[in-house]
């Protein structure tokens, strides 16, 4: 795998008369628990362009993770507008949905969800059968470092190496939206650097738009621009002047 330059990395604007890739307006989610409402976002606006690497930020139960679903069509809003390039994700019906998580979204969530019978390898080629495009599963793993650890079974790996066969298997589709969910909440902060480093080269080398769901505040180093959420909305938004190195990044 080609190995990622040291140090800062500046950040390139988008430009401004480039469409987004993701627009969400006015997105509200409401759950209705027995007789009560409960919202989990309260009139989002966003926008995310092609190649971009965005950490959303936010506590535990500040509505980042159902945003991520939205956006990443395992779920719809309760009300406003939300569309992918020319998908509208608000009006889609579950197949429509369906075949955009297939044609477009790789998920990379907090537990791997590893199939424990399968090597490695086999997790991965699980992907490429549903994909038009595929990477192959030893290309996919070599790009995430795990080359050697072909016919490995979960139990035979560590914590982060589980997560990047995850990662491999969510890259092996070639996506144009890799969406992380806590990726690295389970994990060591050597570990959760590693899994970093392995998403920063996924955005850098495949071109895939990343996001990044975190309640680390420190992760936001990373990314290209940074969106707060708080209480169902967004709280705050920052581009950073630099992008730091994985390695950079304090836990």
């Amino acid at each position: 795998m080609p190995s990622p330059g040291r140090g800062l990395s500046a950040i390139a604007s988008p430009p401004l008369d480039a469409a987004p890739a993701f627009e969400a307006i006015g997105v509200t989610r409401i759950y209705r628990m027995g007789e009560v409402d409960v919202p989990a976002l309260r009139g989002v606006d966003l926008r995310i362009w092609d190649g971009e690497l965005v950490v959303i930020l936010g506590p535990s139960g500040s509505g980042k993770s159902t945003l991520l679903h939205i956006l990443g069509g395992l779920d719809v809003p309760t009300a406003g507008a939300v569309r992918y390039r020319d998908h509208d994700l608000a009006g889609q019906d579950e197949r429509r949905l369906t075949t955009y998580r297939r044609e477009h979204v790789g998920f990379v969530f907090q537990f791997y969800n590893l199939v424990p019978s399968l090597t490695a390898r086999e997790n991965v080629a699980l992907a490429c059968e549903i994909a038009s495009r595929p990477l192959s599963p030893e290309e996919a793993l070599e790009r995430v470092g795990l080359a050697d650890h072909l016919d490995h079974f979960p139990s035979q790996l560590s914590g982060g190496e589980q997560q990047r066969v995850a990662i491999a298997r969510a890259i092996a589709k070639r996506p144009d939206v890799l969406l992380c969910d806590e990726p690295t909440g389970a994990l060591d902060a050597a570990t959760g650097r590693i899994v970093l480093g392995v998403l920063d080269r996924v955005n850098r080398e495949l071109g895939s738009t990343v996001l990044i769901i975190t309640h680390n505040a420190a992760i936001g180093a990373l990314g290209d621009r940074v969106v707060r959420i708080a209480d169902g909305r967004v709280a705050g938004e920052r581009r950073n002047p630099v992008r730091a190195a994985p390695a950079e990044v304090s836990w």
